[in-house]
Parts: structure tokens; C-alpha cells; sequence
């Protein structure tokens, strides 16, 4: 019996493929059908500061500065719909969602200060939610304002959740710190009980006729997983928090590849807009035929084998393999 079972964050389950914080978990329907097709967990679409604190001010401030800084872009959604949940609703969705599937359910709050919106987290917590994503990420924009202090930001943020909750708290990183394995180690050292690598950020782009700045949603392609793999690959075995990859996994193959890496799960989302929801069952299938025909029994037997430490050459993850990929095309 093939086992593709794995271990996320503490919770124990049947595949590593889990639907990613998206506006595909908006409805419980949606969910019940991940589920049904074998998803093995779902993370819920996000909460926003911005929906908890309700300050005037820092409402302007985010919307006119931050809105293409999201993850789950704000301008994805059209105006009069930017939210889809208030807090309170949102609460009622997870205690709908619980109730209404077996799997585990992964709230998400995306954030960026230390205010008092961390403590909602343990409404969510009380609400239902099995683990909590911190979808955590700061645009830098402020000239005066350096690493240290946006990296220490980060680290209060995860620390203020943490204080506050008991359930697995996982930290959606952004792949732009200039030293990512010493920022895993600090979040390792403080608590984090997962790291998901990586948030993909929707940028704006200009539309020349009209002279006005727009949101521009570009989805994912296998091609983009490139960069969460070096990361989970160099990471692996080097901290004790989880590893979730998102961002270009799409395929079987890819879900493999980010196992082999080191990742304990792989999150969709791209591809579930594309193909839709019933294509986890293909790429599930697909899973177990590549494994049974490599003589592969678990997803535990492959996990890491292709990781920094366990490969023959390791330096092909590093700056080593950059001199001869340039001279693979002389």
C-alpha cells in the first residue's frame, strides 16, 4: 500500500497537497470539494489588518500604498468587493468550515505591524482554525527604515502571535531577505512552527493609453518554482520549523520535486484557477503512478533525498552551478 501521508506543523495528513490561502476557499462548497478530491488540508483566503483595525488613517495608508504589496493583491478583487469576510464573518466561516469537513483548516491573517490585530489570532484559534498562517509582508519603501529593523518586525510579529495562541503558527515568507537561511534560523529560534516559501507578489504595471497604474494578476507556471526549491533544498535539515512550498507547483512532478527536496507539503493555487479544483485528484494519481513506478513506497522514503545535504554536489544550489549554466549557452 502506497502511503503519501506526511506530517505538516504537527498535523497529521494523507497527501502533501494543501489549496493555498486564495479566494477559492471562499466558499464552503469549494472546500468540501478540495476535500472530497484529496486535499489533505486548506489553508482559508486571508483576514487583513486592515479589516481589523478600523482607523481611518492607516485604512488610506494602505490602500493608496500597500495595495499591490498582497500576496492575495487587494485590487484582485474589484472595489465594492474588496472584502470578502468582515472579522466577525470571517470567524463564522471557520466554525461553518469546521463543521462541515474533516480536514485540517488553516486560518490566515496577513499583516504587517505588531498592533493589537495579532491578538485576533486567538479568536480564530477559538473559532475552530487547526494551525494559523502569518501571510507577513512589509514593502519597503521608506528610504530611512533598514533591514534590521523591517527583519526584527517580522520576528515581533511572529512572537506577539505566538503568545497569544497554542495552535502550529506558520510564517508565509516573501524570497527577499538578503540573508534567508539566517532569517529561518531566527524564526526557528522563536518559535515557528512552519515556514511556507514562498509568497507570490502581484506587481502593478502601467497602462500607456489611459496613463494609470493597474494591477496586472500574472499567474504561476511550473517555471516559477525554481526558487522555493533552492530554498526548501538549503533549508532543509538546518531548521526545526516545517517546510510548505508554494508558488509554481502544478504538477505531480512538481510536488515530487519539492518532496525531494525537503518541503513536508506543497501548496496549490495557480493551477486550481486554471484547471480546476477536481485536479488534485489527477495530480494524486499521477503522484502514485511515477512512485510505484520508481519503486518509491512513501512520501517519507523520498523526503530530502535531493536536499543541499544529501546530494552528491551540493553546490549546484549555489553560485557554483551559475558559471555553468552561462557556459551550457556559449
Amino acid at each position: 500500500m502506497m502511503d503519501l501521508s506526511t506530517t505538516y506543523m504537527g498535523l497529521k495528513l494523507k497527501n502533501p497537497l494543501v489549496p493555498s490561502a486564495s479566494p477559492l476557499a471562499r466558499d464552503i462548497s469549494s472546500i468540501k470539494l478540495m476535500e472530497d478530491v484529496g486535499a489533505s488540508a486548506v489553508v482559508l483566503e486571508s483576514l487583513f489588518e486592515e479589516q481589523i483595525i478600523h482607523e481611518k488613517f492607516e485604512m488610506d495608508h494602505f490602500l493608496s500604498q500597500g495595495t499591490d504589496s498582497f500576496a492575495e493583491s487587494l485590487s484582485y478583487f474589484p472595489e465594492n468587493e474588496m472584502y470578502t469576510f468582515g472579522p466577525d464573518e470571517y470567524l463564522e466561516h471557520i466554525r461553518k468550515t469546521k463543521e462541515a469537513v474533516k480536514i485540517p483548516i488553516i486560518a490566515s491573517l496577513n499583516g504587517v505591524s505588531t498592533g493589537g490585530w495579532t491578538a485576533y489570532a486567538r479568536n480564530m484559534q477559538d473559532a475552530g482554525a487547526d494551525a494559523l498562517e502569518l501571510n507577513t509582508y512589509y514593502l519597503a519603501t521608506d528610504p530611512a527604515k533598514n533591514s534590521q529593523a523591517i527583519e526584527d518586525n517580522y520576528i515581533e510579529i511572529l512572537k506577539a502571535v505566538k503568545s497569544a495562541v497554542t495552535i502550529p503558527v506558520a510564517m508565509k515568507l516573501s524570497p527577499y531577505f538578503t540573508a534567508m537561511a539566517y532569517m529561518a534560523r531566527r524564526f526557528d529560534e522563536v518559535g515557528a512552527d512552519g515556514l511556507v516559501l514562498f509568497n507570490r507578489f502581484y506587481q502593478p504595471d502601467i497602462d500607456l493609453e489611459n496613463l494609470e497604474v493597474v494591477p496586472n494578476v500574472v499567474l504561476s507556471t511550473s517555471e516559477s518554482m525554481r526558487l522555493p526549491l533552492r530554498w526548501v533544498a538549503i533549508l532543509y535539515g538546518r531548521i526545526k520549523a516545517n517546510m510548505a512550498a508554494t508558488t509554481g507547483v502544478h504538477t505531480a512532478n512538481d510536488v515530487l520535486k519539492m518532496v525531494m527536496a525537503g518541503a513536508d507539503v506543497t501548496q496549490l493555487c495557480a493551477v486550481l484557477f486554471q484547471h480546476g479544483i477536481g485536479k488534485i485528484s489527477q495530480i494524486i494519481d499521477d503522484m502514485k503512478q511515477w512512485m510505484e513506478d520508481h519503486e518509491y513506497e512513501s512520501i517519507k522514503q523520498m523526503k530530502g533525498s535531493m536536499s543541499h545535504k544529501s546530494v552528491a554536489e551540493p553546490a549546484a544550489f549555489e553560485r557554483a552551478n551559475y558559471m555553468r549554466v552561462l557556459k551550457s549557452y556559449i
